[in-house]
């Protein structure tokens, strides 16, 4: 019996998606797992695995087309079956919209594995400092879970923990193949941002680029947007990072970078000015109990804003790889709709491509965004205790704060501000 190939359900708030890429053509043979085609939804890019192993049968839908989840998109036969394959539909012109009739998706299969077993009070050990999604892959890579550094509150073990163990393992198949984690300031690299075209071209917009259009202008009809710049001596950060970057890769597996720095930095702030982290619900004040980071990554294609959820539990370490992991994920197109959602702050970094500094549009429903510009080398006056003025070169970086004047006050901004401005000059955390 073939196997229906389906758009999947990317979220209780999805409810279509436009196939943007088919990765195989009807024909080629397909592994259970293996990416088969890619999809753009209003909430995240992201590349479908092939629900079952064999030959991709045909295509039902084209690139291009937009239907509603659990509509029948291709069929998958198996090796030994001599159906004929049929070819890939015509795409449609960019403004069509193909729908096919919605059929529910096959069952899951559920695999069971055998697990390993440990003392009582290794277990309870486990199960008090990791979360269930952690203990399985442990359980998966019979990987004992007292070998593990944990970088959440209290030492417990996160995801990006126990990936970056498996990473460095030598036991481990993906130790050799997996890619070193990308610092937040390499992110999209030096590729081009804008897609290849013909001057005099008329090209219809990406599903993410209308997407990305349609929240900016909303952002800007929402928020009374106000911007405050600050120019931030970032020597003292600079040093640190320059003593311990290659200790720090040794000891953790992962890049050290600045994003963590900033990202530090704003958490500490955060937490002694709240109403920078609420948001407007009505005509109320919502102030979160939490700090969800979003972290604004620049893809080829557009740009994306996962979150690091619950970023104020992570240690130095935990937001390192965290920021890391979103961010190869992102590129990726790895991201699941849940982890660009419910950001509380955003912080995004012109300074990657050479900006001074940038005037962010604020990511909704957020009520301040932080951009961080390049970080340049610059003489300053300093002036010691006697008052006695000297020049030095020191490492300069501009953050721009854009924030929703009708809920937080220009004072605030601004003293916002300076405690962060106060917090990086003072760095005195240890980076792990």
């Amino acid at each position: 019996m073939p196997t229906d190939i389906v758009m999947p359900q990317m979220g209780e708030s999805i409810f279509e998606g436009t196939i943007t890429k088919w990765l195989k053509k009807p024909g080629d043979k397909v592994q259970r797992d293996e990416p088969l085609f890619e999809i753009s939804t209003d909430k995240v890019d992201a590349e479908i695995p092939a629900p079952a192993a064999g030959i991709l049968q045909d295509i039902k839908v084209a690139e291009g087309a937009t239907v509603q989840v659990n509509t029948v998109v291709g069929t998958i036969s198996s090796e030994g079956e001599s159906s004929a394959v049929k070819p890939a539909p015509p795409s449609p012109p960019a403004s069509a919209k193909k729908e096919a009739a919605p059929a529910k998706p096959p069952a899951p299969v559920v695999e069971s594995k055998p697990v390993a077993q440990s003392s009582q009070d290794e277990a309870e050990a486990d199960h008090a400092r990791s979360s269930p999604l952690v203990r399985k892959i442990a359980r998966e890579h019979n990987v004992n879970l007292a070998q593990v550094s944990g970088t959440g509150l209290g030492g417990r073990i996160t995801k990006q923990d126990i990936t970056a163990f498996l990473e460095r393992s030598p036991s481990s198949p993906a130790a050799s193949t997996a890619p070193a984690p990308v610092p937040i300031a390499k992110l999209g690299g030096a590729a081009p941002l804008a897609p290849a075209f013909i001057p005099g071209d008329l090209v219809p917009m990406t599903q993410m680029r209308k997407i990305i259009a349609q929240r900016m202008i909303e952002s800007r009809r929402t928020s009374a947007h106000v911007h405050c710049m600050f120019e931030v001596d970032f020597t003292h950060i600079v040093q640190i990072r320059n003593r311990n970057k290659s200790g720090f890769e040794k000891r953790n597996g992962a890049r050290l970078t600045f994003m963590p720095f900033f990202a530090r930095a704003v958490i500490i702030t955060l937490q002694q000015f709240p109403i920078v982290n609420a948001s407007i619900e009505g005509d109320s004040i919502r102030y979160h109990r939490n700090v969800n980071l979003g972290i604004a990554v620049a893809l080829d294609w557009g740009l994306i804003v996962p979150v690091l959820k619950n970023a104020g539990e992570l240690n130095f370490l935990g937001l390192q790889r965290g920021i890391s992991d979103l961010g190869e994920r992102a590129r990726g197109k790895k991201l699941k709709p849940e982890e660009v959602e419910g950001s509380t702050f955003t912080i995004t970094n012109p300074g990657q491509f050479g900006a001074v500094f940038g005037l962010p549009i604020i990511n909704q429903p957020n009520s301040a965004i932080l951009g961080v510009g390049g970080i340049t080398k610059s003489p300053v006056v300093l002036t010691d205790d006697d008052g006695n003025d000297s020049i030095a070169i020191r490492s300069l970086v501009h953050l721009t704060l854009g924030y929703d004047h009708r809920l937080i006050d220009g004072a605030v901004a601004d003293q916002f501000m300076a405690q962060l401005k106060k917090t990086l000059e003072n760095w005195s955390e240890e980076v792990g």
